[in-house]
């Protein structure tokens, strides 16, 4: 997300850092052209005119033209104002004084919001609180049948309706059957529209005020840009919401309607986004880590909780000996590339990388995982162990099990014998830099093993 923006903005600040004295004219010349990086990148005018304001207050004052370093003064201004737009600082979805605490979704039909009342289900279970989904969209009997299966995938209860079809009785009787099983946590998936309609509204009014839910999250597609910002605001006119969640992120380039929710809204947060299908891939929206992407310093803190969720302490340690040892093998390297996919995509990852923005051209092939795998899959257990048993007629089985060639599985070798080596450095501490993630996974539009 935002990779265009970034790169626009990352071009306007080397310029401003490179100046030894700034004026006011070089701070209006980068503001015009941080509106048009914003106007490109889908940007709500609500949202642009009120942050350059903001920015250019700031940006003129004596603290700044007289400092020693104003193009990073002007960078820290610009960093500090995007926090303020994106909404500040994050708040965890807190708990009700008493059970249940019921959390209503609403949004447009399309947007992903039972795939996301899902993502919330397994987040809260993660925490170790109990969940109850409602399937109160009666009228699409796919998205019932869709809340079941994933029910069935997180082990969490769906509350069945036994033949009810009006859905404020459907979302009270849940309510009512968690309070007596002591269930933490309701999530109410409700029905959605193709677009705003009054049928809608008044139904959605009608579960609130029955319902009272606690937490009212509006669920949006990323996609839509700044349009997604300008139905928030209508959905939040018409029956009040507490935060928003953006699906589809991992698709949006641009990132318009991250930038526009909270000043169009007035002050309603991006509470998490959806990077991906599955049901673990939603991250709470942190605006300081988002900013720090956005502005290519990377989000060390984010990498290191995803890596904290994706590996075993216990395995790792484990790992640690082998490589010391200089006994690291094909297996061990099949389950590190598991870990990572665990994850997220390495896109992504990359992104979270201090200085990555810098990286251009570096076009990860996310395919290799599955390639290499079936290479390694292919091999007896002897053969991972030992790597160097692997001769000639041993490697065209190996490609005829796998799919793949005897160049790929040559290729495969090659650079893993030149990955143990790079680790023993390491591990001696002779050796400095790190893994050459292009060269293994597809770098500069490589094929995986190029």
């Amino acid at each position: 997300m935002f990779e265009n923006l970034s790169d626009r903005l990352g071009a306007i600040y080397k310029k401003l850092k490179g100046r030894g004295v700034l004026k006011e004219a070089d701070v209006d010349e980068a503001l015009r052209e941080i509106r048009i990086a914003m106007i490109e990148a889908d940007v709500s005018l609500s949202a642009i005119k009120p942050f350059l304001k903001g920015v250019r207050e700031k940006g003129v004052g004596q603290e700044v033209l007289k400092s020693l370093t104003p193009g990073h003064q002007m960078v820290k201004i610009v960093n500090d104002e995007l926090i303020s737009l994106l909404g500040g600082e994050f708040k965890e979805l807190g708990l009700a004084p008493s059970l249940p605490t019921v959390v209503l979704m609403a949004g447009l039909q399309g947007a992903g919001k039972t795939t996301t009342a899902g993502k919330l289900a397994k987040r809260f279970k993660d925490k170790g609180k109990s969940c109850l989904l409602v399937p109160a969209d009666v009228y699409r009997p796919a998205a019932i049948e869709q809340l079941n299966l994933i029910g069935q995938d997180l082990d969490v209860e769906v509350y069945q309706a036994e033949g009810e079809i009006n859905p404020v009785k459907i979302c009270q009787s849940a309510v009512e059957a968690a309070s007596k099983k002591m269930i933490h946590v309701v999530i109410l998936d409700t029905a959605g529209r193709l677009q705003v309609d009054e049928e809608l509204m008044a139904e959605l009014k009608a579960i609130k005020e029955n319902v009272q839910p606690h937490q009212s999250l509006f669920v949006v597609d990323a996609m839509m840009g700044q349009q997604a910002a300008e139905v928030a605001r209508t959905f939040n006119e018409a029956i009040g919401i507490d935060g928003v969640i953006l699906t589809k992120m991992d698709g949006d380039a641009r990132g318009g309607a991250a930038l526009s929710i909270n000043s169009v809204t007035g002050g309603k947060p991006v509470c998490f986004v959806g990077t991906g299908e599955k049901l673990d891939a939603l991250e709470p929206f942190h605006a300081e880590r988002v900013v720090s992407r956005l502005l290519g310093m990377g989000d060390v803190m984010s990498l290191i909780e995803k890596a904290e969720t994706a590996y075993d302490l216990e395995e790792q340690a484990k790992l640690e000996k082998k490589i010391k040892k200089n006994a690291f093998t094909l297996e061990d390297f099949k389950d590190q590339l598991k870990q990572i996919q665990k994850m997220g995509s390495i896109q992504q990852l990359i992104g979270m990388i201090p200085g990555a923005n810098k990286l251009k051209g570096l076009n990860v092939d996310e395919r290799a995982f599955v390639k290499i795998e079936a290479i390694i899959n292919s091999m007896t257990l002897s053969e991972r162990n030992k790597h160097n048993i692997v001769n000639s007629s041993r490697k065209r089985r190996i490609a005829s099990g796998s799919g793949t060639t005897v160049n790929d599985v040559n290729k495969l070798l090659k650079q893993f014998v030149q990955m143990q080596k790079m680790m023993k450095k390491m591990s001696s501490g002779k050796g400095r830099g790190g893994f050459d993630l292009g060269s293994m996974m597809g770098g500069r539009g490589m094929s995986p093993f190029g």
